[in-house]
């Protein structure tokens, strides 16, 4: 067997989920300012400015998953209340249970090497976790490798009913060896890692100065510091 890489991305690898299931005010207030817009009842929004090109991106990866595989899009539309573009500091996407929504990261739609057919995946992938959520499946450290795969197992169906999608069913399927031989990536520890440094990524991205970047970094190491040892 070949030396397994991590994933090239962390969409579809959901964030660990918080114990409170109630939308913060900051999420609230983001949401209110979002430019959204309905497919079938269906509410897709996103927090960029005019002319909206993300959002135009995902209303035809939804039109695709319709288009080739009714099932999942009812699926889709049953199980998410909404599809929300914005910044995600932790993943470039996720599911996110208090709001019952497929979160998306603006970077990863807006980016040119993220075709149509990669955000349909990750719109399955993450409905998936709404799904089994529903069934009362939480995602716990103990149970994270387990979700994960029903996910992207979800996405590999998907994917063999595109055309031309050789490609991005290889990566399902090393990225379900990826996880099964290296679960540490899922434990609670490493996504405490990936979001903090996701939060000083986001800063930069929306080029905050340098020394509020620094102050950032000091509040972190000093919030980790107060942790509890493992």
């Amino acid at each position: 067997m070949q030396q397994l890489e991590p994933p090239q991305r962390s969409r579809g690898l959901a964030v660990a989920v918080k114990p409170d299931r109630r939308p913060s005010r900051v999420d609230k207030l983001s949401l209110w300012l979002s430019k959204g817009s309905t497919i079938d009842r269906f509410w897709i929004g996103t927090t960029e400015s005019k002319p909206y090109p993300a959002l135009l991106r995902v209303e035809e990866a939804l039109q695709l998953i319709k288009r080739h595989d009714t099932l999942n899009y009812s699926r889709i539309t049953r199980n998410l209340d909404r599809i929300w573009v914005h910044l995600l500091p932790s993943a470039q996407a996720h599911y996110d249970p208090s709001l019952n929504a497929c979160a998306l990261d603006e970077r990863y739609v807006l980016n040119e090497t993220t075709t149509l057919e990669r955000i349909a995946s990750t719109i399955v992938h993450e409905a998936t976790h709404a799904r089994l959520e529903g069934w009362g499946i939480i995602y716990e450290e103990k149970s994270r490798y387990r979700i994960e795969a029903t996910c992207l197992r979800r996405e590999l169906n998907f994917l063999m009913k595109l055309p031309d999608s050789g490609p991005m069913q290889e990566e399902i399927v090393r990225t379900l060896e990826w996880c099964e031989s290296d679960q540490t990536y899922l434990s609670d520890a490493s996504f405490r890692d990936r979001e903090e440094q996701g939060q000083i990524d986001t800063l930069r991205y929306l080029k905050v100065p340098d020394w509020l970047v620094q102050f950032a970094m000091w509040v972190i190491r000093r919030r980790r510091s107060r942790l509890p040892a493992p």
